[in-house]
């Protein structure tokens, strides 16, 4: 790794995220801290984190000769996959020709960016407990793995989708069809396969951010920040708190396996480990090689946040995942479907005690679009998650 130098200069170590929403922002403003030259790449122009890099590029990631194209030109140092739907391949023939290096690894890229890859990974390779699966190319196969082997309740995703996109829950028969196109519907790159799944009655489920770091001797260390529990509807994330009450036995347990799958992976960097949790039980869920949108509360919980650990176990430099405080978050939704909307009530929400608000910038509002996340600190962890939930419903989205 070259030295940290001085942006838009020759001496630049240059970063390019490919995925610049709310949480590729935060990374961006994180690396720039750090005096990274950072360059945003997204789908669509104006993305969150195009708002504040050095460089904006608006590119279809999952094009396979855009893609290697604009690596090439812009030579960056490291590229930092912040999203799905991208052509990981291209990655891995980039960095087996030495041409730059990925984040962690462009292997943990290809695996994590569909379910399969790191489902198979988890339960067929490294043993580790999840719920009963099958993988499905039609509604006929979807029917046959539920009827043969998985049962209801179930619940189905397609293999590659983001915040609980086409992901839904089946109690019964008169389900399927409309959970099939559902997941056809909401998968980040159309391709009619499928995970259904066995429903685990699970106590609570919880992000466990987990860090490789380098230590001053230079050898890489697995570290883990306070377990993060949080309500998903539809897939998606609504609030999430930290540190989320676990046994002694189920943390340990949770921290095992995230160590047992970010150690396969390889590499340096934050990821996001998913668990289910019942008493002293843990199964294995999923797993994003990078910061998690439930780890946004960190911003209010922790000396350095997960968009800052991994900016800096990215560059090599020591991290800390102690945790600062208690406390909670809660999605602030568009309601509205609108470009350049404005928000009223943000006075009143940073008048709730030990509040605090981002505003993502996104250019267009959608009515289920996560647009911004009130952030709350409290000793006690309830009363964060109900002072965010206050704050978060106090800001409200118009045209």
């Amino acid at each position: 790794m070259k030295p940290l130098g001085t942006p838009l200069s020759p001496s630049a170590l240059r970063v390019m995220l490919l995925g610049s929403g709310e949480l590729g922002k935060e990374v961006l403003i994180a690396l720039q801290r750090l005096g990274v030259e950072t360059i945003a790449v997204d789908r669509y122009e104006n993305a969150p984190g195009q708002q504040v890099a050095h460089h904006a590029r608006t590119i279809a990631m999952s094009d396979p000769a855009a893609l290697r194209a604009l690596i090439e030109t812009e030579r960056p140092d490291l590229v930092v996959p912040e999203i799905e739907a991208i052509a990981t391949p291209v990655l891995e023939a980039l960095e087996a020709e030495g041409v730059v290096r990925v984040i962690p690894t462009a292997r943990a890229a290809r695996l994590t960016m569909d379910r399969e890859g790191i489902r198979r990974l988890a339960a067929e390779t490294l043993g580790l407990p999840t719920s009963p699966y099958r993988f499905c190319d039609s509604l006929a196969e979807l029917q046959a793995a539920i009827d043969e082997r998985i049962g209801y309740p179930c619940v189905v995703k397609p293999v590659m989708s983001s915040s609980g996109k086409g992901q839904s829950k089946i109690d019964g028969p008169a389900d399927v069809q409309k959970a099939w196109d559902h997941a056809m519907a909401g998968g980040r790159v159309s391709h009619g396969r499928v995970i259904v799944e066995g429903f685990i009655d699970f106590d609570y489920e919880i992000t466990l951010l987990t860090v490789r770091a380098k230590r001053p001797s230079g050898a890489i260390e697995t570290q883990f920040c306070e377990p993060i529990g949080h309500v998903q509807v539809s897939g998606d994330y609504v609030e999430s708190w930290q540190p989320q009450p676990m046994s002694a036995v189920a943390l340990q347990r949770a921290r095992e396996i995230a160590a047992a799958v970010t150690g396969n992976l390889g590499g340096q960097g934050l990821f996001g480990v998913e668990l289910f949790v019942q008493g002293d039980e843990v199964w294995f869920s999923e797993v994003s090689p990078r910061p998690h949108d439930t780890g946004m509360v960190t911003m209010a919980t922790q000396w350095q946040n997960e968009f800052e650990l991994h900016a800096r176990a990215i560059l090599g430099l020591p991290v800390d995942t102690s945790l600062k405080s208690p406390g909670a978050s809660a999605v602030i939704y568009g309601g509205v479907d609108a470009a350049g909307i404005v928000f009223d009530g943000v006075a009143e929400a940073l008048a709730v005690p030990n509040s605090d608000l981002r505003l993502f910038g996104k250019p267009e509002s959608f009515v289920k679009r996560r647009m911004g996340v009130a952030l709350v600190h409290d000793a006690d962890v309830e009363v964060a998650r109900t002072q965010a939930k206050r704050a978060a419903a106090l800001v409200r989205p118009r045209r």
